[in-house]
């Protein structure tokens, strides 16, 4: 009678080692985020669940002490049954009872367990919640006691605290949804670039003082209209005496009212409401001085008072949608394959970009340029001039086309040493 016993109790002790494993592995892998949005929605279940979730330490405590004891109480049960089947030898019963017990533990009690409740683990914790709240509370009196074993221990090896999660670990969290499917590409680069936006300082998308349109302050009418003609810019920065000093914003509307009233100079139409920026002053700050002071645009300027360039609130915008084309913008092609195996690159691609496409494994902020164009200049150490060559981690990089001082388009291609290692290894 004692065989079928021992059986009985050894297949119970099996399912209640399952059952520890599966709603330990359900509240050890369960989405928080996804709990909380079906609980919103009316899921009673989801919200006990959640509620659950949120004493992760107790529930595990408990969790684990059941899962030891019953298989504890497997193994002696293991034993005992072999014992009685294999009465010549208490040694050999042992060693069989004690392999058996493990393997079907292991196989029925732990992993298989596991796997199904990885699988859906936020349905597993609602399904398994009774037993676990159960649980907890049988088990009260140890985990209480482990907890003041715990405080003892917080107290004697004094942890680190936890930290905040980090940046990158949001962006490997955003990637993770996107492979898993849960949102689409232009969505995880729209969270990408909000979690980076803060990173970003007005330099890295600034206008630089080469390419900005300004007026003076004093000119006349006709020749504004035609700059704003030309431009197609709503906004114009006004100067006097020289761009390095920039005292008002000339708003296309407010010109055209004066113009249309028969304004000769454009001074009564430019707004003195100005904002300046430093170029390490974090984009995120000056998208917020920008919203309270009710403008659309900012001068930066250097250490010394000088105008380094303007950004504007697209320019902020752009770094969060990306770039916003409107019928007047010169529409640039960052890069263009060539018939001859070579790359075609804008000098106004920014670095991080320009490392993404070819792969290169460098950091940007290492290098004291923001464009592809600050690269080449700092690489050759002088003013760029078409035809000039270089090598960059494997690439040569020759320069196209140059306007105003700097690289305007290069053609980029694997050097040629590069592409002879990668056909041997191919071979």
């Amino acid at each position: 009678m004692e065989i079928p016993l021992y059986s009985v109790f050894i297949v119970v002790m099996l399912i209640l080692s399952a059952l520890f494993s599966a709603v330990e592995e359900a509240y050890s892998s369960l989405n928080k985020v996804k709990l909380k949005t079906a609980a919103q929605d009316g899921d009673a279940k989801a919200g006990k669940a959640l509620a659950l979730s949120e004493k992760q330490d107790r529930l595990l405590t408990s969790l684990l002490i059941g899962d030891n004891i019953v298989n504890v109480i497997a193994t002696v049960l293991g034993v005992l049954l072999f014992m009685e089947m294999i009465e010549d030898s208490i040694a050999v019963a042992m060693i069989v009872a004690a392999l058996a017990v493990i393997a079907l533990v292991l196989i029925f009690g732990e992993i298989t367990p596991r796997v199904l409740a990885r699988r859906d683990p936020e349905r597993a914790a609602k399904i398994f919640f009774g037993f676990a709240k159960a649980v907890c509370v049988v088990c009260f009196p140890l985990t209480w006691l482990f907890g003041l074993w715990r405080k003892l221990l917080d107290k004697v090896l004094k942890p680190e605290k936890d930290a905040s999660i980090t940046d990158d670990e949001l962006i490997t969290y955003v990637d993770e949804a996107q492979t898993e499917g849960g949102i689409d590409e232009y969505e995880g680069e729209l969270i990408r670039s909000a979690i980076e936006f803060d990173d970003l300082t007005v330099e890295d998308v600034l206008t630089p003082r080469v390419d900005v349109r300004a007026v003076r302050k004093g000119q006349d009418a006709e020749s504004v209209l035609d700059v704003f003609r030309k431009t197609g810019y709503s906004r114009l920065p006004v100067y006097k005496d020289t761009i390095d000093n920039v005292v008002g914003v000339l708003n296309e509307k407010d010109f055209f009212r004066a113009y249309l009233a028969g304004a000769k100079k454009i001074d009564s139409a430019v707004s003195d409401n100005l904002i300046f920026a430093a170029p390490t002053m974090k984009i995120s700050a000056l998208l917020r001085k920008l919203q309270q002071e009710k403008t659309h645009i900012a001068i930066v300027v250097d250490e010394f008072g000088g105008t380094l360039g303007i950004v504007t609130l697209e320019d902020i915008l752009e770094e969060l949608v990306g770039d916003i084309w409107d019928e007047h913008d010169r529409v640039v092609q960052s890069f263009t394959a060539l018939g001859d195996g070579s790359v075609e690159v804008s000098g106004e691609v920014k670095l991080d970009e320009f490392f993404d496409y070819f792969g290169i494994e460098s950091d940007p902020d290492e290098y004291d340029a923001v464009q592809l164009s600050g690269l080449v200049f700092q690489e050759l150490g002088r003013v760029p001039a078409k035809g000039d060559r270089l090598s960059f981690c494997g690439y040569d990089i020759e320069v196209t086309e140059v306007a105003q001082k700097r690289a305007v388009k290069c053609a980029v291609a694997k050097s040629a040493a590069v592409q002879s290692d990668a056909q041997k290894q191919e071979i």
